[in-house]
């Protein structure tokens, strides 16, 4: 690998840790970076996932003030969220790197459909108000849904960030900021138990610069992210999102 492809990796790194912490799907930029470089798509996601773990630590760090007292809730839906990802990294070992290539587009699309959708599920959730109690039914489906969203993200990870907020606004009144918390926490916990797996049972697909780069600028990107993340336009993001997915989408499709 080249310095400016070296370059161009660590900086993907940054920017998907910026966008997991604020609004998720940074896969969507480190991903297709690889690809774009010729990187295998299974070690393309395998060394992406531990890279990003560094990303997580920091951007749920961030977090910490609009976690204080939810001890309970996090205690309640992380071991869901291990659960799922097990299942998840665990299917990704399993299928050969023929279906995972088929797969990767479509999880792209779906991805990107979550992306652009995302602010319709905000407006939509709770139009009664927020003084309306939360129905029973919430915390179980709350429950399934996080541990699907284990599973979407143990198998490839790409927007989990964006289905979990998109469930979480649909099932919670808690505010925005404070879910974004969950989110993070969640995702990390995702990220942390894939990484594993892939650490033990898929080392061969392991490329250890990339998780380097990856890691480094995603450590730098969870902090900016954390920081100034309410700052940046939401639309811009998604944009920039849904570009870098399309692209990658062409690239897996017509390129491989």
């Amino acid at each position: 690998m080249s310095f400016w492809s070296a370059l161009a990796v660590a900086l993907a790194g940054t920017g998907a840790g910026i966008i997991n912490t604020i609004v998720g799907s940074g896969t969507l930029i480190t991903f297709p970076t690889l690809l774009f470089f010729g990187v295998n798509p299974l070690a393309a996601n395998v060394s992406n996932n531990i890279g990003l773990v560094a990303g997580g630590v920091t951007g749920s760090w961030g977090y910490r003030h609009e976690l204080t007292g939810q001890a309970p809730t996090l205690r309640r839906l992380m071991p869901l969220s291990f659960l799922g990802s097990v299942a998840g990294a665990g299917l990704l070992l399993v299928l050969p790197p023929s279906a995972f290539r088929a797969i990767v587009p479509v999880l792209i699309l779906v991805a990107l459909v979550l992306v652009v959708a995302g602010p319709r599920i905000l407006a939509r959730a709770h139009p009664e108000g927020d003084d309306v109690p939360e129905p029973g039914w919430h915390v179980p489906a709350m429950a399934v849904g996080v541990f699907v969203a284990g599973i979407y993200g143990g198998y490839f990870g790409a927007a989990q960030g964006v289905l979990l907020m998109g469930l979480f606004s649909a099932l919670s009144l808690e505010p925005l900021q404070r879910l974004n918390g969950y989110k993070n926490v969640l995702s990390l916990v995702v990220n942390v138990v894939a990484a594993g797996v892939f650490l033990l049972f898929a080392r061969e697909h392991i490329d250890w610069l990339i998780v380097l780069l990856i890691g480094g600028g995603s450590f730098l990107g969870g902090i900016i992210g954390a920081r100034i993340g309410r700052r940046i336009p939401p639309n811009a993001l998604r944009a920039v999102i849904i570009a870098i997915g399309l692209v990658a989408i062409v690239k897996l499709v017509w390129f491989p």
